[in-house]
């Protein structure tokens, strides 16, 4: 089937008044794109080149849905019933629907995309449609035998012609091929069959030429070349797309695609775009004018739920008037359909390589060699850009221009200046029949290792005590800023920046900072283009603050040099503890007791903090008289219910017990 133009004078004066306005100009480079359409099925696919729009029938839904060509919905025509072949007028300013419902032709206007005329056949299920010597033909089914018919539009009033089939016989509704360059033919088949047949249709009527059955298995899509000269088709079977002499319909050329042909489009410039219903293979193939070997293929991606890809509705492959873009609807395994459109679709997609090195010494030369190869070979001397990006460059050093040589390979030499992550992109820009390419290669450039410390590991410092720390660092080339982080022990304090800036004269960073709890400190150098980046790390100690005192004594006094708290036999003692705070801590308390000249361990025992830092317990009475003992207040790291600090005891506190 056909999607294109009424031959007319108009559509010269459209297509240069279009040229006159880019005239000069140089648009941006189109892209491939995809959405999803609100269609039940796709019957045909027209393109208005005029207005960039594509036309999409849907006979399941009974509508036309109109996009722009990235896609997107711009309007809706319902209540067209079965509504299936589409065809544009040479101006682009009707489309014209098969209704196959109504046994009608409407003509859709391009302009506001209202219905501007329909016109009755006379004949049920007028489904494809053709544009050949002057008039619309269409393809019907009456009493089971199909037929062809004609609506010419040249006159006052629109004059219809049906049974136009010169003793032909079908089964069922022909499809139908045509193209505007070559007016007098028009092809014929049927789909599900295997016979071809052309007609001379230059008078206005049609005049078998020639009928063939061609062995094909499940007839899908037939179309006619723009020299009038072939008729290419798509049937389950063969496994190919043949082309037939319109002549006598003898095999001419075939175009090697996979199972199983669905679908032919032939742009204006002779280019095929050749279809098959297939999950695991390329979907469409396109071969230059004259060409068996497709310049490129397309592969639609899974958007199912299956093992295999979205497939390619049968027939649904236009081109635009201008070869530009080619449109293809897709179905997923889940009934989704999208409109596909393909940039540059006639331009060969160069492969192109890049290999280097994976790691090389800073200032020593390397070697970077590729390959580009493309479907449409490149001649020896095709130009490539080279730009190397490091850290001295970010935005990319030219390294000027490079040539393919007879086999497509290049090569070259260079001496990166800057370490570290050095790439080196080639790029070629593309031309008439190919795509521009480009392919990167990514070299580790070794770099130096600097020198960098931390001062005060291991140490351990007095709760809230203020410790200077420094970091120090070595030679670098251009970079002298060094970062340091703090990281308090414990979930609930996070790791933060303390510091950064660029170190002294004698390479040193300073950061003052309160020790209240156990700290990592960070020292982080990030590199410069000859000396890489440097991590170092220092753990400094904080103790916590504890005080004791006890309570209930009747006096204090020295035994020896030594101070004692003086409590009767009886008398309960009260130890009450303060210590720096954390959730969850408690501490311990330690007992011991003098005997014979010397001290002896008693009881220990934790005892929860409370939020205030307090702790205060009942440590009992002797009961008897001349004893000696010492308690002692700690705080132990892990056993006292935390890890951010580190063990610290506090001083023993005295005990006498007297009468």
């Amino acid at each position: 089937m056909r999607k294109r133009t009424l031959p007319a004078a108009t559509a010269l004066a459209v297509l240069f008044s279009s040229v006159a306005l880019v005239a000069g100009a140089a648009g941006p480079a189109a892209a491939d794109s995809a959405k999803i359409l609100p269609v039940k099925s796709a019957g045909d696919v027209v393109v208005d080149g005029v207005h960039q729009r594509v036309y999409v029938s849907d006979p399941a839904g009974g509508k036309i849905v109109v996009t722009d060509y990235a896609g997107t919905v711009v309007a809706t025509l319902a209540d067209l019933p079965g509504v299936n072949g589409l065809e544009i007028s040479a101006d682009s300013g009707q489309v014209y629907a098969a209704v196959a419902g109504s046994g009608r032709i409407v003509s859709v206007e391009t302009g506001t995309y209202t219905q501007s005329a329909s016109y009755d056949l006379g004949a049920q299920g007028a489904r494809d449609l053709a544009v050949a010597g002057g008039r619309v033909w269409f393809g019907y089914a009456q009493d089971g035998i199909g037929h062809i018919g004609s609506l010419d539009l040249s006159g006052a009033e629109p004059v219809v012609a049906l049974a136009q089939d010169g003793g032909q016989f079908w089964t069922g509704t022909p499809l139908l091929g045509a193209d505007p360059a070559a007016p007098g033919v028009l092809a014929v088949s049927q789909e599900g069959g295997s016979s071809v047949a052309v007609y001379d249709v230059a008078s206005g009527s049609a005049t078998l030429r020639v009928s063939k059955d061609v062995g094909a298995g499940n007839m899908r899509e037939v179309d006619v070349t723009p020299d009038g000269q072939r008729v290419i088709t798509a049937s389950g079977a063969p496994y190919r797309h043949p082309a037939y002499s319109t002549t006598d319909l003898s095999e001419v050329a075939s175009h090697t695609t996979d199972a199983y042909p669905n679908a032919v489009a032939i742009a204006p410039d002779g280019t095929l775009a050749a279809g098959i219903d297939g999950w695991y293979q390329p979907d469409v193939y396109v071969f230059p004018q004259g060409s068996t070997k497709a310049v490129r293929t397309y592969d639609f991606p899974n958007t199912g739920n299956t093992s295999g890809a979205d497939t390619l509705e049968p027939g649904a492959l236009a081109w635009s008037p201008d070869s530009s873009r080619l449109f293809a609807v897709s179905r997923n395994s889940a009934g989704v359909l999208t409109l596909r459109t393909f940039a540059d679709p006639t331009k060969s997609v160069p492969a192109l390589t890049v290999t280097a090195p994976a790691s090389a010494a800073r200032a020593k030369a390397l070697t970077v060699t590729g390959k580009l190869t493309a479907s449409e070979p490149l001649p020896a001397g095709t130009p490539l850009t080279v730009t190397r990006t490091d850290m001295e460059s970010p935005s990319g050093k030219s390294l000027s221009t490079r040539t393919l040589k007879d086999d497509g390979t290049f090569s070259f030499s260079d001496t990166p200046p800057a370490g570290g992550k050095v790439t080196y992109k080639v790029s070629y820009a593309g031309d008439a029949t190919h795509t521009a390419a480009s392919a990167s290669a990514v070299v580790n450039v070794s770099r130096a290792t600097p020198t960098l410390t931390l001062n005060n590991n291991g140490k351990v410092y007095s709760h809230g005590q203020d410790v200077a720390f420094a970091a120090h660092l070595g030679t670098t080339y251009k970079n002298r800023s060094v970062e340091i982080w703090a990281d308090p022990f414990g979930a609930d304090k996070p790791k933060k920046l303390v510091k950064t800036g660029t170190v002294n004269s004698s390479g040193n960073l300073w950061v003052t900072l309160d020790m209240s709890r156990d700290t990592t400190l960070t020292a982080v150098f990030k590199g410069d283009a000859r000396y890489a980046p440097k991590t170092v790390k220092a753990t400094a100690y904080a103790k916590v603050k504890i005080s004791q005192s006890l309570s209930r004594h009747y006096r204090t006094g020295k035994i020896g040099s030594t101070t004692y708290h003086y409590f009767h036999k009886n008398t309960h003692v009260i130890s009450t503890t303060t210590m720096s705070y954390h959730k969850g801590r408690k501490q311990r308390l330690q007992l011991q007791v003098y005997f014979d000249g010397k001290w002896y361990d008693g009881n220990s025992e934790y005892f929860t903090l409370g939020t205030n830092g307090k702790s205060v317990v009942d440590l009992g009475a002797a009961g008897d008289s001349g004893i000696r003992a010492r308690i002692r207040a700690s705080y132990v790291n892990g056993s006292s219910g935390d890890t951010v600090n580190s063990t610290t005891h506090g001083a023993w506190k005295y005990i006498y017990f007297s009468n």
